[in-house]
């Protein structure tokens, strides 16, 4: 599985520059989505937040993680936020000043799903019995 902060085509760490790029774009959607700009019934319903935004080396296309808080279906988010995508760009554009505004496209952000798996693991009777048991037996 490939995680997040890795894809399989890219080695190298992303630079300072895309990360601030990253998280000026995303200071710029945050603030769009909750002053409710964006006149969209279902993005405003959902209540979608913007955890990370990652940037391609040239700074021309950006990923959008988003989450919807309000117990919306994830690819209905996606759906909802490229159906918008265009409009959402140029607002970007008008608030950070780069050459190029980048693509914008949108991922559903599932690491808080992961980390709620994780902790029901970790929280599950097997794993409580195993934590549970004297190190000599575990041993024999």
């Amino acid at each position: 599985m490939v995680q997040h902060g890795q894809s399989q085509g890219q080695a190298r760490p992303p630079s300072q520059r895309q990360l601030r790029v990253g998280e000026l774009i995303r200071h710029a959607l945050a603030e769009i989505l909750s002053r409710g700009e964006l006149m969209d019934d279902e993005v405003t319903r959902m209540m979608i937040t913007v955890p990370e935004v990652r940037v391609s080396p040239d700074l021309r296309n950006a990923t959008v993680y988003i989450t919807p808080l309000g117990g919306g279906e994830p690819k209905q988010a996606e759906k909802a936020m490229a159906r918008n995508a265009r409009w959402l760009r140029g607002q970007v554009a008008h608030r950070i000043d780069l050459k190029f505004a980048p693509e914008l496209t949108f991922r559903y952000d599932d690491r808080f799903d992961e980390t709620a798996h994780i902790d029901a693991l970790l929280h599950s009777p097997d794993v409580a019995r195993d934590l549970d048991q004297p190190a000599s037996d575990k041993n024999e």
